[in-house]
Formats: structure tokens, C-alpha cells, sequence
């Protein structure tokens, strides 16, 4: 059985995390050239800021560096339809758990019990066999697998933040030109920015490149709901961290390079896998939260969009670059009208 996370520090209150953002710069498309965002860069140690383009971040790099993506590939885990009495409901595939069953959120005005069915997309029968917390065990009826269906009849999981219906579009520009192993309900979005021909330039400069999986899950969106940060339960993800990668970041080590996070589910993955001082394989659950006064035992610089207020992931960049530093990197971002959240532009903590 595994140990949670914990912090150890002084109390600090969820509003010390909350800052003013115009609706207006929450990015509800993306650009039309993945790699054509802004890069927002901070120093961590003087806090001095400086405003660039994406592609600059090959001017960031030098040989015997590591880039670490996270792989994993979002499914099309949202689902409309309907009760078999008739009600509307909207079904978020929350984690595939074999070719049959899955563990979902169900919106709907009432709750469906146990054995009710669901009529989902029109062509899907799904049966609920119970429950498990806020999340219901689905059962498909169906000669395809849990995978195929999602595939075949479910849309893009847009974050809530991104008020309009998934499009075409979205299949391709919702996931990284890297993903390969399907199992996420939310893209790790600082891999968006990436095409090949950056991909390509970055293992032409003699910068390594290496992968960890994890799938994120629908509560990377939920804001903390208590005043204490430390009361705050953390959700459980999927996670891999290979034996491949670790040799990748300890070579890269001991050659003087430094080891780049590409986003805080890459930091959730390293710092789990490094959960004792010593970075091992790691294939398992992860409910690791990271706030100010964490120890980092693997990362020295991280790629990150900007994120929520009030949010873990706010917290997890404050406890790598200080409170501090972040909060005013955010207002000169807001000042300077870059772009937020998911389909937004980037950060480099370094």
C-alpha cells in the first residue's frame, strides 16, 4: 500500500493563490501554427522576466540537456445521451478500466442507481453497476471494446473553460504530435506547443529526449475547495515512469545537462518516481500534490501553460519558482495580454 504525499510547512490559505484574469484572455482556440505562441520566460532566482516567442525555446537549450514529454493520449471521453426514462444525461469517461468498463462522472438532473441504462451517442448501451466516490462503473454492451467506442462515437473533452462545442479540429490540435498511449481526459497542454520540425531542431542541438506517462484526469480542472492547502485531497492518476527514461535523466546528469520538465504532469511523474530521493522506475497511482516548501528532487527547469487560480497546478509552479516570482510572471502576463489555459501560450521556469 502506498504512502500519500505530504508537505511539511507552515499553513498557508488557497486565496494566497487566486489572481484577476479578463475573460477575454482564456484561449478558446487554438493558433493556427502550434509552435507560433508566446513564451513567457522566468528566472527563478532573480525573478527577472522576459517576453519571447515559442520558438525561442531552442535558444534555451544546450547539448546533454534532457526534454521530458509526457506521452499519453487523450480519449474522446465525453458521451451525450440519455436515461432509458428519458432523461438527458452527459457521461466524462474518467479512467478505461478494461474492454468493458469504464469509471465516469454522469451529469444529470437526477442521479441513475444501479442497473440503470444509458443510451449514449444513440448506438451505445451502457449499464451503471455501482459506484465508486463521485465516479460511476459504466459496462458497455457491445461487441467493441470501451477504446473503440470512445473512438468511434465520443467527442473531445474540452476543459470547462473552453465554452464551445469540440470540433473536428480539436481530435488533432487537443494532443500532442507525440501522444501514443491513450488513457488521458485532459491533454498535457505544455507538449502542444511542439510540431516535428521543433521536435527535430531540439535532437539536432544534441538535447535528449525522453517520456513518462501520465494520464490526466478530469481533476486537474477542480479548483482547491478548502481554505487550508494542506487539507486539500489530491486526486489519483496513472503513471509510468520507465527504466528507459530514468537512465536517460541520470546519463544526461553526469554529463552536466539539465533535466526539462515539459509540464507539471512530467514534474507529477519525475517527483513520484523520485519519491525517496532517487529516481526509480515507477508504474502506479500517483496522488502526489506539490506546493511551496516542496524539495525537488529531479527537475532543474520546467515548460508550463499558465493555469487556474486557486489551482494545484498554480500552487505546484509557486513551489518551483516561489509564490512570488509567479504571481507577478502572471500579472505582467495579464498586463501583456498573453493567452490562458489550455490552447494559450507558454511559460519557461528555469
Amino acid at each position: 500500500m502506498r504512502k500519500p504525499y505530504k508537505t511539511k510547512l507552515q499553513a498557508m490559505k488557497t486565496q494566497d493563490f487566486t489572481y484577476n484574469l479578463p475573460e477575454e484572455l482564456i484561449a478558446q482556440e487554438p493558433l493556427s501554427d502550434r509552435s507560433s505562441s508566446r513564451l513567457l520566460t522566468l528566472n527563478r532566482q532573480t525573478g527577472a522576466i522576459e517576453d519571447k516567442s515559442f520558438s525561442q525555446i531552442i535558444d534555451f537549450l544546450k547539448p546533454n540537456d534532457i526534454l521530458i514529454f509526457n506521452n499519453t493520449k487523450v480519449i474522446n471521453a465525453r458521451l451525450f445521451g440519455k436515461k432509458q426514462t428519458g432523461g438527458k444525461i452527459e457521461v466524462l469517461v474518467e479512467r478505461v478500466i478494461d474492454s468493458k468498463t469504464v469509471y465516469a462522472h454522469v451529469k444529470s438532473s437526477k442521479s441513475p442507481k444501479a442497473g440503470a441504462k444509458l443510451i449514449l451517442e444513440d448506438e451505445v448501451i451502457a449499464t451503471v453497476l455501482g459506484r465508486k466516490d463521485e465516479l460511476f462503473h459504466l459496462e458497455f454492451d457491445s461487441e467493441m471494446t470501451s477504446l473503440e467506442i470512445l473512438e468511434q462515437y465520443g467527442h473531445v473533452p474540452l476543459p470547462p473553460y473552453i465554452v464551445r462545442n469540440d470540433r473536428e479540429s480539436d481530435k488533432n490540435r487537443y494532443q500532442t504530435v507525440f501522444a501514443k498511449t491513450p488513457g488521458a481526459v485532459a491533454a498535457p497542454t505544455a507538449g502542444l506547443h511542439f510540431d516535428e520540425d521543433i521536435i527535430k531542431s531540439i535532437a539536432e542541438l544534441g538535447v535528449e529526449i525522453g517520456y513518462v506517462t501520465l494520464h490526466v484526469g478530469a481533476g486537474t480542472f477542480q479548483p482547491v475547495r478548502v481554505d487550508d492547502v494542506q487539507k486539500h485531497k489530491m486526486h489519483s492518476e496513472v503513471v509510468e515512469v520507465t527504466n528507459d527514461v530514468c537512465q536517460k535523466i541520470a546519463k544526461a546528469k553526469e554529463a552536466g545537462g539539465r533535466v526539462i520538465a515539459v509540464g507539471t504532469t512530467v514534474v507529477r511523474s519525475l517527483e513520484t518516481a523520485a519519491k525517496n530521493g532517487v529516481l526509480t522506475p515507477y508504474s502506479d497511482e500517483t496522488d502526489i500534490f506539490i506546493y511551496p516548501g516542496y524539495k525537488f528532487n529531479v527537475i532543474d527547469a520546467l515548460l508550463t501553460n499558465f493555469h487556474l487560480p486557486a489551482s494545484t497546478l498554480l500552487m505546484l509552479v509557486s513551489a518551483f519558482a516561489s509564490k512570488e516570482n509567479i504571481m507577478h510572471a502572471y500579472q505582467h502576463a495579464v498586463t501583456g495580454k498573453y493567452r490562458f489555459f489550455s490552447y494559450g501560450d507558454a511559460m519557461l521556469l528555469y
